[in-house]
């Protein structure tokens, strides 16, 4: 399951969730006409359910970046709140892949196994954004025909990335979804799986501050996108 510590000091990175005050939310939903009278919104209040970080706007302003993703009944729009540090209550990272993949489809299962155990023989964390990840976390119906699995794969150390690769190549090959994951270093810069099999020398590296074109050979060292 999810648990929920009081840390508002930590530094928010994307798909990370975070639960905000009742408080400072219905503030904001009530100055916004958008929203306002949204009762799915309201109930996501009451019920604390978590926002989720994302990179902020160009000239948003001082404040965490948040981002709410509907599900699909309400057309899969994505709200966006800039809430302050003293509202989080708490800062999570994204659920397990093994949790999450609980309530999965069941034609998902086999698929959901062999990540999991890639992941054990390669000995990094699996967890979910996406789809799964609401649906698990919410209960409410986020899971489509046309639904893919958004995983993230926490790497570190002297890791053979094209080896990994190949791997998750084989996977999806088999799978009755589409893989869209993304590999995640320690300092939270993130990769789809899919640029290390590409050929291309440099691969897109996605922050909480940016984004930026990195040499594949760099990724797994920390090195920041120039």
């Amino acid at each position: 399951m999810i648990s929920h510590s009081r840390v508002p000091d930590r530094t928010v990175r994307r798909h990370d969730l975070v639960v905000v005050c009742p408080l400072a939310w219905r503030a904001q939903i009530e100055a916004r006409e958008d929203v306002a009278n949204d009762p799915l919104v309201a109930n996501w209040i009451a019920r604390q359910w978590p926002l989720v970080g994302r990179r902020a706007f160009v000239g948003e302003g001082e404040g965490v970046a948040l981002g709410l993703p509907l599900p699909p009944v309400a057309g899969k729009h994505r709200l966006s709140f800039l809430m302050q540090h003293a509202d989080i209550v708490s800062v999570t990272r994204p659920p397990r892949l093994s949790w999450a993949g609980q309530v999965a489809p069941a034609g998902w299962c086999p698929t959901l196994e062999r990540i999991c155990d890639l992941a054990s023989r390669y000995g990094f964390d699996a967890r979910v954004f996406g789809s799964l990840a609401w649906h698990a976390l919410t209960g409410l119906d986020y899971l489509t025909d046309r639904s893919d699995l958004d995983f993230l794969l926490h790497v570190s150390g002297d890791l053979d990335l094209l080896r990994l690769h190949s791997a998750l190549a084989k996977i999806e090959a088999d799978a009755p979804m589409r893989l869209d994951g993304e590999l995640v270093r320690e300092d939270g810069g993130a990769a789809n799986w899919r640029e290390f099999g590409c050929g291309a020398r440099d691969v897109l590296v996605k922050s909480i501050d940016g984004v930026g074109l990195l040499p594949q050979s760099q990724f797994i060292l920390g090195s920041s996108p120039s």
